[in-house]
């Protein structure tokens, strides 16, 4: 018994364009410029107070006179307002920042926002 088998293959050629949003690279670009500012990571940050508005308003204004590096924010938690330090890449930078924050705010700590914890 034999057995014969013939193999032919047949492809196309053809041309592809793409029609790309003239927007798309700029996007691209920020995203990159975010990345690298630690905006879009799952960083650490030292969080100074949490309570009223009004002891928030005044522990942000006591820090922004104070220091000038890292920048700070009042975020909100129902029913609290909290005081946001910095947006730091490593815990070891976090670390070093802590130590003179906490020279002028020694209840601060590092949190990671995203988890909502202590870390």
């Amino acid at each position: 018994m034999a057995l014969f088998l013939s193999v032919k293959s047949f492809s196309q050629q053809g041309t592809v364009t793409i029609h790309q949003d003239k927007r798309i690279p700029t996007l691209l670009d920020l995203k990159k410029s975010l990345e690298k500012d630690n905006k879009l990571t799952d960083g650490f940050t030292i969080q100074l107070y949490y309570g009223n508005l009004s002891k928030a308003n005044s522990t942000l204004s006591s820090y922004r006179n104070k220091y000038g590096k890292w920048p700070a924010s009042i975020e909100y938690e129902t029913p609290n307002y909290k005081v946001w330090v910095g947006n730091f890449t490593s815990r070891i930078e976090a670390d070093r920042v802590l130590l003179e924050v906490q020279r002028n705010f020694p209840s601060a700590f590092i949190l990671k926002p995203g988890k909502n914890k202590k870390d």
